[in-house]
């Protein structure tokens, strides 16, 4: 059986990057840039390590791994990321 028809099982070490896990979401976050002061509070409260940033700029979310939680941002002091419907 593939790992992708397995759900959210971790098999062995490093499978987990195989499970796309971000279609279980109904909401996904939206960075609002005008908002946003870089300040990376979102960064180490993610749970699942899914906000791309470089040299401290918040890029965007690797939403094939987001599961749409919300923590990013409650997270967020300047409310510049909001969860909006996925579905």
């Amino acid at each position: 059986m593939e790992v992708s028809k397995l759900g959210g099982n971790i098999l062995y070490d490093g499978n987990s990057l195989e499970l796309k896990t971000g279609d279980w979401k109904n909401k996904r976050p939206v960075h609002i840039k005008e908002k946003c002061t870089n300040c990376m509070m979102c960064v180490p409260n993610c749970p699942e390590n899914c906000i791309l940033h470089k040299d401290n700029v918040l890029l965007g979310f690797d939403l094939d791994y987001c599961k749409g939680c919300g923590v990013c941002a409650k997270a967020c002091p300047f409310k510049a990321i909001e969860m909006e419907s996925d579905i």
